[in-house]
């Protein structure tokens, strides 16, 4: 099974990606562990040494992909 972790900030467009496309992922194939980043800023490092950038963003098995744009990582910290 793979690990897939979904970075956000709470924004519209985050929450609409959560629904959207994280929750579309294969259960059966998938792992997947929701981060709320403004709600649990001792993980901005964590999303940062996995190439995070910007929020809404899935990292499936180390590899980041940044979906739309709602907020750098900088606007977090």
């Amino acid at each position: 099974m793979s690990n897939a972790i979904f970075f956000h900030a709470g924004c519209p467009v985050c929450v609409a990606v959560e629904q959207q496309f994280a929750q579309a992922l294969d259960p059966a194939r998938y792992q997947v562990e929701v981060v709320h980043l403004g709600q649990d800023s001792s993980r901005i490092a964590e999303a940062e040494n996995l190439g995070v950038q910007s929020v809404p963003a899935l990292v499936i098995d180390g590899h980041p992909f940044h979906i739309n744009f709602g907020a750098p990582l900088s606007a977090l910290k």
